[in-house]
């Protein structure tokens, strides 16, 4: 399956408001929604009877609370339709021109499927573009959440930016020891601090791939390379890894490959990865040297969906290596690392014109 074309700097962005219960989600979303007004909400609840909704304060753009399950699940279908509706009457003119959309989670979900209805939904796709996923972690709680929780380590790991909320309650040792922690689960996630809902919320949005109106993208940081740990093919293959505390369930680590890689290559190596062990890939990110292209290739994706495929202008560095980040739950890195380099070193003979097509869903 192609992956869809690089969004458009004038359509509509989204992001993904996630976090484990009580972590304060709907205390930063009415936070936002006073600074940020025009904001369009769609709230997720569990159960059969609305709450959180009544929460917010008054607001100039619209609400839709999809109600009766989570959002990642019973409820996905609707997901997609309630995007079309508020689309529909905003360009109609029955509600404010929002300028941005915000859809908040239950504390159990998986941000994934919510990702691939905003991905491979034509209609959606065409009119809204994923801007980021913000999780938000109790700092009281959150050591104990995610001891206990796969759900909570699930949200940290595939953020793009994490919000610690009740700092101002949680001791300053463990408020450390916390900090660490979400920084080994998500080395590349930057940690910001929001106290009773109140912080810069300019850095809470326009967290995509990079800003289109600028001309030369952040990619440095938005890859954060260096805070991963380097994995070879083959280094410690057949050596079970040794745990490392409650989260050896889940292993960030980098891949880089010193030679520019057949198109070929990396779309069978993405199709094996991602339509065989989808599940336990939980975020990757990639800037790709492809032969026979003269600029650089930016992939990433959540476990099955694979975000918009984006070809910079120029190298951010003199760097021209291909470097992936992967954050994964119960897979090898090491068997990450030798199907990429295996299938990229067969199809070292394919013709160098040759475009990636994506992965497929399985």
């Amino acid at each position: 399956m192609p992956l869809p074309s690089p969004p458009s700097p004038e359509l509509l962005p989204v992001t993904l408001l996630t976090g484990f219960l009580g972590s304060g989600k709907t205390t930063l979303l009415n936070q936002l929604i006073r600074h940020l007004p025009r904001t369009a909400v769609v709230m997720n609840e569990f159960g059969e009877i609305s709450l959180d909704h009544d929460l917010l304060e008054k607001m100039e753009g619209p609400m839709a609370v999809l109600s009766g399950g989570c959002v990642c699940c019973t409820v996905v279908g609707t997901l997609s339709p309630t995007l079309k509706n508020l689309y529909m009457a905003r360009e109609r003119g029955d509600i404010p021109r929002f300028e941005r959309v915000v859809i908040e989670t239950t504390g159990i979900a998986d941000p994934a499927p919510i990702l691939d209805t905003l991905l491979n939904d034509p209609w959606v796709r065409a009119r809204f573009r994923m801007d980021g996923v913000v999780t938000t972690v109790d700092a009281v709680l959150g050591e104990a959440q995610l001891d206990s929780y796969f759900e909570a380590q699930r949200q940290v790991a595939v953020a793009d930016k994490l919000i610690l909320t009740k700092t101002d309650l949680a001791a300053a040792a463990d408020l450390s020891a916390l900090q660490a922690r979400l920084s080994a689960l998500n080395p590349a996630a930057e940690q910001m601090a929001a106290v009773k809902g109140e912080m810069d919320f300019e850095r809470v949005l326009n967290l995509g791939l990079f800003n289109l109106r600028d001309k030369v993208p952040d990619v440095q940081k938005w890859l954060n390379e260096q805070r991963y740990k380097p994995v070879k093919a083959g280094s410690a293959m057949g050596k079970k890894a040794a745990a490392d505390g409650h989260d050896n369930r889940i292993r960030s680590f980098s891949v880089v490959i010193d030679e520019p890689i057949p198109p070929a290559g990396l779309q069978a190596a993405l199709e094996m990865l991602v339509g065989f062990r989808s599940e336990y890939l939980l975020r990757f990110k990639a800037i790709v040297n492809l032969a026979g292209h003269d600029k650089p290739t930016i992939l990433h994706g959540v476990q099955h969906v694979l975000y918009p495929e984006a070809e910079l202008e120029d190298w951010p560095s003199d760097d021209r290596r291909s470097r992936f980040v992967f954050i994964v739950r119960d897979l090898d890195p090491e068997f990450v690392a030798k199907v990429l380099t295996d299938f990229t070193q067969a199809a070292s003979l394919a013709p160098p014109n040759e475009t990636l097509h994506g992965a497929v869903k399985p």
